[in-house]
């Protein structure tokens, strides 16, 4: 016998996907119901439809009441994660989406890219990069004005040569495509059907147009705007403000109250406890530090500016002693009663050869890149120090599994000149970009280090460290060395690779879908799996 009326089930097929089943979803369409819902949920005996009848329907304040008692009063943080929200940003510099991006837990992000876009669009006569209210009310505001618009002039004028050049350095009929006729790959001189011929120029124009646009994305002032989609839920979006206010950059402390201004009109109450507070008192901690070690902080600078780009395995375990943990983590699951540490006593015992043969079976089980490794593999970590262009630390910043920490974007570390550059006799032109870049990024940081940052161009090398567990090396080494992945970031991610293969030779079998391989056109296998899929969708 149903639980509820027949007049019951009316009301609550409004709120709920059904009114009978042990699973359903919560349709009501307030959010701040759902979540209090959710919440209300686990301190009660009633099921939750109940619980909407008796407390909920006659009260349409429930919500906002509960939440101001359990979130307020009691700070449970956890009911904070149950309101989340959607938040567009738009023309925000890629000196704050990286700030916002920081956050790396309860938010999820999609931005604009510079792979697939031009960037070279005018709104009002004018290149459209953020200008910072300091700067613009200083002594400097011509020159950063003039020195991003010449980054801008100088990226715009070679996108057309830039794409001729790479067409021309590698030719469509160099190249295989799928025929209709029979499905077998054919050089583009053979395809003869009207609708290949076709698809193959999408496919050829796409990947060169990307290529193209990869090699011009260093000249890109930091300073220009994006677009970047935010989901996520009340926790995360509480530290994300906090964050943000106690910034000195006004750009990040006006972010703050837009988004503030925008989660209020839909999940108000999870976001009531955002407090700055915080966030200013740790950014006053971090100043007193550096203060304190300057001397230290200069010599780290001369010291890097000699060596340019690397990539450097600075910490990690033995081998011997990596594999003990991740077996003993793989036999404890199938152990009870017996505790980690006489596993890791027991497993210590074991031959060299026992233990490579259990890695070795755990090894066969991954038939493809998404068959992740076991959580045992968590318990071996890994850390890189990087320095690195710009615009490639972009990409790998999207990472969050990982302990990421970077420094303010400078000119110290030099800057990367793609071969295609000095090949299509632009390295002038480029050059001189840079060398403009850093004379006037030298005038503005004496006074504000921080809004110097946005005029630095993509091109230019960046320091930071990254340390992840073996098992978020498989994830990001895999990902980041499949054929569509920008040059740059695929050669610091078979470096990754390489060097962990040096030092853990039998662990780092696991990441059998590492591709070491160099490509032309790096997005043209990937062109043609999206044309072939949209070719099917049309039958």
């Amino acid at each position: 016998m149903s639980e509820f009326s027949i007049k019951e089930k009316k009301i609550l097929s409004d709120h709920f996907s059904n009114t009978d089943n042990d699973v359903f979803a919560i349709i009501t369409p307030k959010q701040v119901d759902r979540g209090a819902l959710m919440s209300r949920y686990s301190r009660t005996n009633k099921s939750m439809r109940r619980i909407f009848l008796d407390e909920f329907l006659k009260n349409k304040n429930r919500g906002e009441e509960f939440y101001n008692r359990v979130l307020l009063e009691y700070g449970d943080d956890s009911v904070a994660e149950l309101g989340e929200a959607q938040i567009a940003i738009e023309g925000v510099s890629n000196i704050a989406v990286k700030k916002i991006e920081d956050r790396r837990i309860g938010l999820s992000y999609l931005e604009k890219s510079s792979r697939y876009v031009v960037w070279n669009k005018k709104e009002k006569g004018k290149y459209r990069f953020y200008r910072d209210p300091e700067i613009r009310k200083s002594r400097f505001a011509d020159m950063y004005e003039e020195t991003c618009n010449f980054s801008f002039d100088v990226y715009s004028k070679n996108i057309e040569p830039m794409v001729n050049y790479v067409r021309e350095k590698y030719p469509i009929e160099k190249y295989s495509f799928k025929d209709s006729t029979d499905g077998k790959e054919k050089l583009f001189s053979k395809l003869k059907n009207e609708s290949d011929v076709k698809s193959a120029n999408m496919i050829y124009k796409g990947s060169t147009k990307a290529k193209a646009l990869d090699i011009l994305r260093g000249l890109l002032p930091a300073s220009t705007l994006t677009n970047v989609g935010i989901t996520g839920n009340g926790r995360a979006f509480e530290y994300l403000l906090t964050i943000l206010s106690s910034s000195e950059l006004r750009e990040e402390q006006d972010l703050a109250s837009k988004i503030k201004k925008e989660l209020d009109t839909t999940i108000k109450s999870f976001v009531r406890r955002a407090d700055d507070k915080y966030g200013k008192a740790f950014q006053k901690y971090l100043k007193d530090i550096k203060n304190k070690s300057k001397s230290i902080t200069l010599k780290e600078i001369k010291s890097k500016s000699s060596t340019g780009v690397m990539t450097n395995l600075v910490d990690y375990e033995s081998e011997k002693t990596a594999m003990d943990k991740i077996i003993t983590s793989i036999l404890y699951e199938q152990s009870p009663s017996t505790s980690y540490q006489n596993i890791l006593q027991q497993v210590k015992k074991f031959s060299k050869e026992k233990k490579t043969k259990i890695i070795g079976e755990f090894v066969k089980l991954r038939t493809n890149r998404r068959h992740r490794p076991s959580r045992a593999f968590e318990n071996i970590y890994y850390t890189f120090d990087l320095c690195n262009n710009f615009g490639m630390f972009r990409d790998l910043h999207r990472h969050r599994a990982l302990t990421l920490e970077r420094q303010l974007l400078t000119t110290d570390h030099g800057y990367n000149i793609p071969n295609e550059i000095k090949i299509l006799g632009i390295e002038k032109d480029f050059k001189d970009s840079m060398n403009k870049t850093k004379e006037t990024f030298e005038k503005i940081r004496k006074k504000y280090p921080e809004q110097g940052q946005y005029v630095i161009n993509f091109a230019y090398n960046y320091p930071y460290f990254m340390k992840f567990n073996l098992r978020e090396a498989c994830h990001l080494i895999e990902l980041r060395t499949i054929p569509q992945g920008h040059t740059d970031y695929r050669q610091v991610a078979q470096q990754m690779f390489k060097q962990i293969n040096k030092v853990h030779p039998n662990l780092s079998k696991i990441m059998k879908f590492v591709d070491l391989k160099e490509y032309d056109l790096e997005r043209f296998e990937s062109e043609k799996r999206i044309e072939a899929k949209r070719t099917k969708l049309k039958k």
